[in-house]
């Protein structure tokens, strides 16, 4: 299993929200670059980073500040957030990004989607976030009647390599991650699964561990001190990607 700090972007600054609600925002850091450099100090090799603008958008907005965690780093990033068309997937692999996150382009456009995944390989990963078992996008605003399940199993059959997994009703909550759907998407699917959302300490790693997934991301709880990412990376497992 990996373990990916996060770093959620608003305004070009590190933010965490409460459930998706944008209202909830907290400035968590002082800037992406150093908090980034922070984390692979204490051994992080990979890193989740979410344009939270971008997502609201439905283009870039903080590539920049994205493009100088890229280049002022060796970590493996991957992004999410406002990617909507394939020149969004060309920026971002050209500033060093290792990994983009397909999410609400792979609700109202799974064609374009699975193009992408079957182009860009495991370059291309689709990000599931769900509200009572829903598939919800353009920044956790938008629902929809596309089962998390069911998204899954489609993009799974199209080829890709990686799914993340966030219950939105968990996110940022610090109440423990969804394992039971968590677990449900890992078994329906050949994909390796990364879970996303609700993490609070070392005891939520060990059983994210347990249920096999191949990576959890780390985020509030990481900032608020109830999770040692030194321990988290304790369960790290020898690098896959």
């Amino acid at each position: 299993m990996i373990i990916l700090p996060a770093i959620d972007l608003k305004d070009g600054l590190p933010v965490r929200l409460t459930k998706g609600d944008f209202a909830t925002a907290e400035q968590v850091a002082e800037d992406a670059l150093s908090t980034a450099r922070g984390f692979e100090a204490l051994g992080a090799t990979h890193l989740h980073m979410v344009d939270l603008d971008g997502a609201l958008a439905a283009e870039p907005v903080n590539q920049s500040v994205i493009a100088g965690v890229a280049a002022g780093t060796g970590l493996f990033i991957e992004v999410g957030g406002g990617i909507r068309k394939e020149g969004d997937i060309e920026r971002y692999l050209a500033l060093g990004v290792r990994r983009l996150i397909l999410g609400s382009v792979a609700i109202k456009e799974p064609d374009f989607a699975k193009s992408m995944i079957k182009k860009y390989g495991d370059s291309v990963a689709v990000g599931i976030d769900a509200k009572d078992g829903m598939a919800s996008g353009g920044g956790w605003l938008e629902d929809s009647s596309v089962h998390f399940i069911d998204l899954a199993k489609a993009m799974d059959e199209a080829g890709v390599f990686t799914i993340i997994y966030t219950d939105i009703s968990k996110d940022g909550t610090l109440a423990g991650p969804n394992l039971r759907e968590m677990d449900a998407v890992n078994r329906a699917v050949k994909a390796d699964v990364i879970a996303s959302g609700g993490v609070a300490g070392i005891g939520d790693i060990k059983a994210l561990s347990e249920l096999g997934v191949s990576g959890a991301i780390c985020g509030k709880a990481i900032y608020k001190g109830t999770l040692s990412l030194t321990d988290a990376l304790e369960y790290q497992t020898e690098r896959k990607y």
